[in-house]
């Protein structure tokens, strides 16, 4: 493979690029990302919570990616398989993100419309604006056909005994269980890159995983230095708002194209949504045990090396503490261990920008709907993903064999899908 064309870009923005907030350059796609966002953020937790944002996000951004590279071809089809040069990108590009958002979103016609008109008046009328609203109804079109987006109701037995996950006690079920049967976009299937699991009960690596987050990860632990429990709750943030927002972001940094920013949005959206995809099948397939029930009942394991505590409480322990930020009390999500979603999430999305711009090394900052304001800042596209796997350990809700896998799956779901897709534009 040749180097991707962004590659010294990047070198002088690991330079350049300050740990404060850039206004982004506007164009239809950080316009419409953002709308996106924000619509998908203000919906139910069976569409806000973090896997059903992913999907959804994805199904905006492939639609504008398959409009934007059919109206100003650069790379492999997708979703539209003739090229209009004559076609308005930006036209485009509003329509089909227009159309996808408020077919799935209904309620919100009215604001999306408005938005809508809004970018059309800024288009010269003719055959170019009228052509560019055609391509984006089949791009939307051919995306809402694949079915993504199909919410179910799933259930909150998955029976009993040493090693199954089991719902804490005045917890909902998690309402995103439909995401494990959701259709991928560009892997082959929802179980295609299936982990190896956990480790077995009775093995010296999940003592060792146990004893880990018995120590770290407990409310009250007597190793997690007061900054790790910050980082611990600076995570439990919406993956899918963060992400997207720095690649806003990096629009105008870099001063990226209308074209590029839908093939940088489509590289990483896309990926994180095949990701999350694969990684809640894989929850749903181990159906594993989260530490607070492993720590509780170890005398059930049939491992000498772990301790029950029958009065073990994690970080997240559903109680309000002020020093965890804003936004609703920390608890362990009601989902299985195995393996770590927002791990997945991070790694693919990391991975992904990581190809977009040719490089691990640049400068940049994360935000955290816990902590307004509160920027933490990388210069590596690495750092991010080795931090999310300690955080989910400090706040005692992962085992570390969970996050390695999921940070593993993330990056051969961004390997695979660069391969198969987006390897052609470079």
């Amino acid at each position: 493979m040749t180097r991707p064309r962004f590659g010294r870009l990047a070198v002088l923005g690991a330079a350049l690029a300050l740990a404060t907030p850039v206004a982004a350059q506007a164009n239809e796609v950080t316009k419409w990302n953002e709308i996106a966002a924000n619509t998908v953020l203000a919906q139910p937790p069976i569409a806000s919570s973090a896997p059903s944002a992913g999907v959804f996000m994805a199904m905006v951004q492939g639609a504008v990616y398959g409009a934007a590279n059919a109206a100003d071809r650069h790379g492999k089809p997708y979703l539209v398989n003739r090229s209009f040069p004559k076609a308005s990108l930006d036209a485009a590009v509003a329509t089909a993100a227009y159309r996808v958002i408020d077919a799935t979103f209904s309620t919100q016609h009215a604001t999306l419309l408005a938005a809508y008109n809004s970018s059309l008046a800024a288009i010269p009328d003719g055959s170019s604006k009228d052509q560019g609203i055609d391509v984006g109804t089949m791009a939307s079109d051919a995306m809402l056909a694949q079915g993504h987006w199909s919410p179910v109701p799933m259930t909150c037995d998955f029976g009993s005994g040493p090693g199954v996950f089991q719902v804490q006690q005045g917890q909902s079920c998690d309402p995103t269980q439909w995401v494990a049967h959701a259709a991928p976009f560009l892997v082959q299937s929802a179980d295609q890159f299936r982990t190896a699991g956990p480790y077995p009960l009775s093995s010296p690596e999940y003592a060792t995983d146990v004893k880990e987050v018995e120590l770290k990860g407990s409310l009250n632990s007597a190793v997690r230095t007061s900054d790790q429990t910050h980082i611990a709750a600076y995570w439990q943030t919406n993956p899918a708002a963060g992400y997207n927002a720095l690649g806003r972001r990096f629009v105008g940094e870099q001063s990226l194209s209308t074209r590029d920013s839908a093939l940088m949005f489509a590289m990483v959206d896309l990926a994180a949504a095949d990701a999350i995809i694969n990684t809640w099948n894989d929850k749903y397939y181990w159906h594993f045990w989260r530490p607070i029930t492993a720590i509780r009942n170890a005398d059930t394991d049939g491992n000498p090396d772990t301790v029950k505590d029958g009065s073990w409480t994690p970080m997240f322990d559903g109680q309000f503490h002020a020093d965890f930020g804003a936004g609703p009390n920390l608890i362990t999500p009601p989902y299985p261990d195995q393996p770590s979603g927002n791990t997945a999430y991070t790694s693919a999305t990391m991975h992904a920008f990581q190809s977009f711009f040719g490089t691990n090394d640049m400068a940049f900052y994360l935000t955290s709907s816990r902590f307004p304001g509160d920027l933490h800042a990388f210069d590596h596209f690495s750092g991010p993903i080795d931090q999310v796997i300690e955080a989910r350990i400090w706040a005692g809700i992962h085992f570390r064999k969970a996050d390695v896998d999921a940070a593993n799956l993330g990056r051969q779901v961004e390997a695979y899908t660069h391969a198969t897709q987006f390897d052609f534009v470079h």
